[in-house]
């Protein structure tokens, strides 16, 4: 199969994996297409390790690695919050009202040295840096360009200046998420090689406009630039579908979340194996920002117009994180509060994510039905 896409970068199919499963990175790079690692949690040593294994498992086949680091962020002007400056900034009414959430499901604490514990930071914290900040990402960039990634991707606004000449210093391609074509020129204003068209049916960071609109307005805006289509893709009619709008390949994140090699966790697996395509929402519960995650109790608080509203990113992390980290330990027990608000990122594909597949069987299924589609409609051009 030849398109632009598989041409920039070597590979038999168009079809780009985002996860931050190295897993499943490795299997869909093997199975033909490329895995993208998305890296924002990782800790340098972590994203050290795991790239190391990557590239062990893939013998030199192209991969990528995602990063985040937002254009605007609450204390970007003054260079960046630190994790002390966001204490200060959190009212003590959020604080209590994550609390109240906890006692009310009752979600046990986390023992003092279980990880995630003390995110907030009450009596002091471990790191300085702030998620979701350049601070954050720019060791994870350079540990990423150390290594061998074909692709390194900006997920949250235009890639910074210093992201930019590193990436190119490297002779790496970069790419961005746009939510509107206004967003993509500029990315390509600022030197991007490949624009993700991501719709509002996605999981994680979405903009409004769905991807039937999106992707052509798109494609005209930065032609001759080659754009993946996002959202709502994991499936090959989906996929033809995007290539008929003029997307030269696929980008796609949720479809990975019910393979058996992913690492969610195993009670939000079994909710995205009975979701429908309903049972998603745009919430800023987790990230600040409008994430397209799967609806449940969770976020069904923070929908309550009654009770404190979402903080801004970073801050609302920071206030989440080891909420979070206590609801995902304690969703193990059968019929408890934690498993009711128990959650992930997920986009609108979650209504067909209902069996559980390797992923190398998620790429081959979308070729064949992608072949099947195409040569349907080309028997109906014949006709």
């Amino acid at each position: 199969m030849k398109t632009a896409i598989t041409e920039l970068f070597g590979i038999d199919v168009p079809i780009l994996a985002f996860t931050h499963c190295r897993d499943v990175v490795a299997a869909v790079t093997k199975a033909g297409g490329m895995g993208v690692l998305g890296a924002v949690a990782h800790s340098p040593e972590q994203l050290e390790i795991d790239l190391d294994w990557i590239e062990t498992e893939v013998h030199g086949r192209p991969y990528g690695v995602d990063l985040i680091v937002p254009a605007k962020y609450a204390g970007s002007d003054a260079g960046g919050y630190t994790l002390d400056d966001i204490r200060k900034l959190i009212p003590a009414e959020h604080v209590a009202y994550v609390d109240d959430i906890l006692r009310r499901y009752d979600v046990p604490p986390l023992s003092k040295d279980e990880p995630g514990r003390g995110t907030l930071g009450r009596g002091g914290g471990e790191s300085s840096v702030a998620p979701f900040s350049a601070s954050q990402a720019d060791p994870l960039l350079e540990i990423a360009l150390a290594h061998r990634p074909s692709l390194v991707v900006n997920a949250l606004g235009p890639p910074p200046a210093h992201m930019i000449e590193r990436v190119k210093q490297e002779g790496r391609l970069l790419g961005a998420l746009a939510g509107k074509a206004q967003h993509a020129q500029r990315h390509v204003n600022v030197g991007v090689d490949v624009i993700i068209a991501q719709g509002a049916e996605a999981g994680g960071h979405t903009g409004e406009i769905g991807s039937m609109v999106l992707i052509p307005e798109i494609v005209d805006a930065v032609a001759p630039v080659p754009v993946l289509g996002a959202g709502g893709i994991g499936r090959g009619r989906q996929m033809a579908a995007a290539m008929a709008l003029g997307a030269q390949g696929v980008w796609c994140g949720s479809v990975w979340l019910t393979t058996e090699e992913a690492e969610t966790h195993p009670v939000v697996k079994q909710k995205f194996l009975a979701a429908t395509s309903s049972d998603t929402v745009r919430s800023r519960s987790r990230t600040g920002k409008p994430a397209r995650q799967l609806r449940t109790a969770w976020t069904d608080e923070w929908d309550d117009p009654t009770t404190p509203q979402p903080l801004g990113m970073p801050l609302q992390p920071i206030l989440v994180a080891e909420a979070i980290a206590r609801i995902d330990r304690a969703a193990y027990r059968p019929g408890s509060g934690a498993e009711k608000l128990a959650n992930y990122f997920v986009g609108q594909i979650v209504g067909t994510m209902n069996e559980t597949k390797t992923s190398a069987q998620v790429v081959f299924d979308m070729i064949d039905e992608f072949i099947e589609t195409v040569q349907s409609l080309a028997r109906q051009l014949e006709d």
